[in-house]
């Protein structure tokens, strides 16, 4: 039986791998992918496919790591090529790619057998996860404040200070960003980042802007930061 998991290429002095050691190193790793898995989904979202590539990632990596009987560098080599696959059509986020490397860590050392350092390390690891998500959970709830705010206004207008005396009645702080022209030069379009006090009374404040500019476009959204997250 054991004849059929022999490699046509190993030796008797090579390093083999045994039926029973690949399971266990195998098994361990899909457990680690679960940990991790768990640890990352709470109080994060994220896509269904990515969910299962953390999960079986450790595994991937371990049996990687197996094969290559103990050669590190190919192995390294071979399994940093799987943290490229999810990041070459779709961005991640700095979250996602410290993750994937986490996986790819506890499997590398599951796959060396280092069945315990494999599991401290994923412990560990996902404590500080934990940690830090609870820290910054109150950063989370401030994003909800922060907001880009685009007037169209028309050209006679001076835009100089002209919403400040708006904004101080509804925003902690703002800042004009950017002022770009329109409609054939007819009009100005300026991009205001500014940090709410109260989220309920954003209609309030857009009702008042739009008396001031004359009833012209006025586009409120999150303020984007995913370009500069890394």
């Amino acid at each position: 039986m054991e004849a059929i998991f022999q490699g046509i290429f190993d030796t008797s002095t090579g390093v083999s791998v045994n039926v029973t050691d690949f399971l266990l190193c195998l098994g361990v790793s899909l457990l680690l992918g679960l940990v991790l898995t768990g640890t990352y989904v709470w109080k994060n979202r994220s896509t269904q496919s990515f969910i299962v590539t953390l999960a079986l990632l450790p595994a991937v990596v371990c049996v990687v790591i197996m094969m290559v009987n103990g050669n590190i560098g190919a192995g390294v080599a071979v399994a940093g090529a799987f943290s490229l696959v999810r990041f070459r059509s779709a961005p991640g986020s700095a979250k996602e790619i410290v993750t994937i490397f986490l996986a790819m860590g506890a499997g590398l050392i599951a796959g060396m057998g280092y069945l315990g350092f494999a599991a401290l390390f994923t412990l560990i690891m996902c404590g500080a996860l934990l940690l830090w998500t609870l820290l910054l959970g109150g950063r989370k709830r401030t994003a909800s404040h922060c907001k880009t705010v685009k007037i169209t206004i028309p050209e006679d207008l001076d835009y100089t200070e002209v919403f400040d005396a708006i904004f101080a009645d509804y925003a902690k702080d703002w800042e004009l960003v950017r002022v770009k022209s329109t409609n054939m030069g007819s009009m100005f379009r300026l991009t205001y980042d500014l940090t709410l006090r109260d989220v309920t009374k954003e209609k309030e404040m857009i009702d008042r802007l739009r008396v001031r500019n004359g009833n012209l476009e006025i586009t409120v959204s999150r303020r984007e930061t995913n370009a500069a997250e890394l």
